[in-house]
This record gives C-alpha cells, structure tokens and sequence, in this order.
C-alpha cells in the first residue's frame, strides 16, 4: 500500500462500556462483520481504563498515533468518551445506547468494582465521577453523530439521549434494550459510514 493510500485508510476505533471490556458481544459482532464486509477497515478496540481521566487520555493518544480517517463507535459509557474525544478532535462517532451524564449513573455504583469481562478489581472514586462531570459536553454538534437507541433500555433512559442529541441522525429500535440486540442490523450501514468518514 503506498503512503497516499495509507493516509486516505479508515480506522474504526470501537469504544466499550462500564465494566465491559474487548471481548463484549457487541464488540465481536462489529469487528467480525467489519473483517468479512470491509476489510480495509482498520477495527481497534482497546481496553480501557476502569478510571475515566486515563481512558480518556489513552483514547486520544490512540487517535493521535493514527493517520488517516477515524470513526469512533462508541457503547453506554464509551458513548460518553466518543462525544468527549469528537468534540475536541473533530471527528464523527456513532452512539449506540450512550450515557449522557454518567457521573450520575455510576453515582451508585461507586466502591469497588469487579470487571466481569477480564476480572480486573478496582475502586470506582469520587474524583472518577468527578471527572465525568467535568468532561461533560453540554452542546454537541449534531452533525458528528449517528445514535442508536433502544426504547426498552433498563439502564439507561434512552429519551435523555434522543434529547441530548437532537438534530443528529438517529436510529431507534422500539422495545430493545440497553444491550441492543438489533446492533447488527446497523452493520452493514456501518460499513459504508466508515468509509466515507
């Protein structure tokens, strides 16, 4: 591939939730289908750091080290770090189910913490919802975004997305739930918004 190319190549960087981790369904199914339907994508999916601030910095150091077009997809609280990192890079990013104002959401869940998908044992602080409050985006641009949205989300109301949102493109699947089941009806279609982002 000659450096041209290189620098016109697409990365689709996948950003997962709380206490999930590389291995999630959701995560799988994107970077399956990606390999079979659009292999010169790039897919990545790092883990990331229980503690919001490093996420965010070891998010963005990623995103740095790469050329070419970069998609963030972005899971619940990874939907939170994908507005945080295209508002200040200025990329585009898909949201499936994101958290609006998770410094509220985690509120309860604050202590400590075992993540089920690699068994990681950490203590969820203050200061880390403290540092989700501050990045909050209060206005995002409706241009960056695609959010898909599951009506039956027992964690979170996807309403206050729709609204946090408003004017972006929006997919919204009635009765699914915060795993989103009907994710990889979205992924043909992903295929081809990566591409041309």
């Amino acid at each position: 591939m000659d450096h041209q190319s290189t620098d016109r190549a697409t990365t689709l960087i996948y950003l997962h939730g709380f206490n999930s981790g590389p291995q999630s369904l959701k995560a799988r199914e994107t970077g399956d289908r990606l390999t079979s339907l659009a292999p010169a994508i790039r897919f990545l999916c790092p883990r990331l750091s229980p503690h919001p601030a490093k996420a965010l910095a070891d998010i963005e150091h990623l995103i740095r080290s790469l050329s070419g077009n970069i998609l963030l997809v972005g899971s619940s609280l990874g939907g939170f770090y994908a507005t945080c990192l295209a508002e200040k890079l200025d990329l585009r990013a898909v949201l499936i189910n994101p958290a609006v104002v998770p410094d509220l959401d985690l509120a309860p869940y604050a202590g400590q913490q075992t993540n089920p998908y690699t068994g990681e044992r950490y203590v969820l602080t203050r200061a880390d919802l403290d540092t989700l409050r501050e990045r909050h985006v209060a206005h995002p641009d409706p241009r960056r975004y695609w959010l898909v949205l599951g009506t039956r989300d027992e964690v979170l109301d996807w309403r206050i997305a729709a609204r946090h949102y408003q004017g972006a493109r929006q997919t919204l699947f009635n009765g699914d739930d915060h795993r989103l089941t009907r994710w990889p009806e979205c992924l043909d279609e992903l295929a081809a918004f990566a591409g041309g982002a």
